[in-house]
């Protein structure tokens, strides 16, 4: 169902994100409602963007002016701004914490290019992290990737070649099949959820020449 209200009373269709900040609130990829929740530390849920219960759509704008296709992946950042896999759109959007919804990467249309903001190109983007630095991780599922985006918006391929496998290395020579989720703890490493591979994938960024080691388990 679509309504907000507390605990027990609200209702949620199909959510498969969520995230919390640094004050008890609890942000929810409502994916089938078209719409993102919040569940303040009191339990109670309001719909802070998405026009919820609707067929989805794409469309920027301030809270529940702005629309959404299947978001799936959720991260906050430490000032309290939301970054979502918009999936279906193919894009990452970004909530404030005024809840106006831009679109952070993408430009709408399905592919796989890395570059500045809306000229990368996504393919089914789920998950999401954002590490302290405020850089942004995505699952790019269809594309079989794991991408970054830069506090700058630049997008680039930290890992896979487009080509679904199962195989650990650096950068484009490691493969993933279908990579739905993501997540970077304190050290800077990430954690994939490899999942027609049954299995967990790290990586380890190698700087100065930006890319990662795979292995998995």
């Amino acid at each position: 169902g679509t309504a907000d209200g507390p605990g027990s009373s609200a209702e949620f269709f199909y959510p498969l994100g969520v995230a919390p900040d640094r004050t008890g609130n609890v942000f929810v990829a409502d994916t089938y409602n078209q719409a993102i929740r919040k569940i303040d530390s009191t339990g109670y849920v309001t719909t802070i963007a998405g026009q919820i219960g609707s067929g989805g759509g794409y469309a920027d704008g301030q809270g529940i002016n702005a629309q959404f296709k299947y978001p799936f992946g959720i991260a906050v950042d430490s000032a309290g701004n939301l970054y979502v896999g918009d999936e279906v759109n193919d894009v990452i959007r970004k909530i404030d914490t005024a809840a106006n919804v831009t679109t952070y990467a993408g430009n709408g249309t399905l592919g796989w290019v890395d570059g500045p903001g809306s000229g990368a190109e996504f393919h089914y983007p789920g998950g999401v992290a954002v590490d302290g630095a405020g850089c942004v991780y995505v699952a790019d599922q269809s594309n079989d990737a794991i991408r970054r985006i830069d506090t700058a918006g630049n997008v680039s391929t930290l890992g896979g070649n487009g080509s679904a496998g199962s195989a650990n290395g650096i950068g484009s020579a490691a493969q993933f099949n279908s990579p739905t989720d993501v997540m970077v703890d304190s050290a800077g490493n990430l954690y994939v959820v490899d999942q027609l591979n049954e299995r967990i994938s790290k990586g380890v960024i190698v700087r100065p020449v930006l890319t990662a080691t795979w292995s998995g388990t």
